[in-house]
């Protein structure tokens, strides 16, 4: 999960899992893959930092779990 500001200020989490498409259009547009849409304040830079913060914090964990299972 990542967080993220609306255009109207308010904090959203997004399941970082779910993210298809970012766009930079006059703002910036986070596409899931169930077609909700959310504009961000954000740079795309900056979600995709994010992204790759949370799967870095997460990779671990699953990797131990598989190690653990198998």
């Amino acid at each position: 999960m990542i967080r993220l500001t609306q255009i109207n200020g308010e904090e959203i989490v997004v399941n970082a899992e779910l993210i298809e498409t970012i766009e930079k259009a006059h703002d910036t547009i986070v596409t899931l893959t169930t077609t909700r849409r959310f504009r961000v304040q954000e740079e795309v830079d900056v979600i995709i930092e994010r992204v790759a913060e949370y799967r870095r914090r997460i990779t671990p964990a699953i990797i131990e779990k598989k190690e653990k299972l198998g």
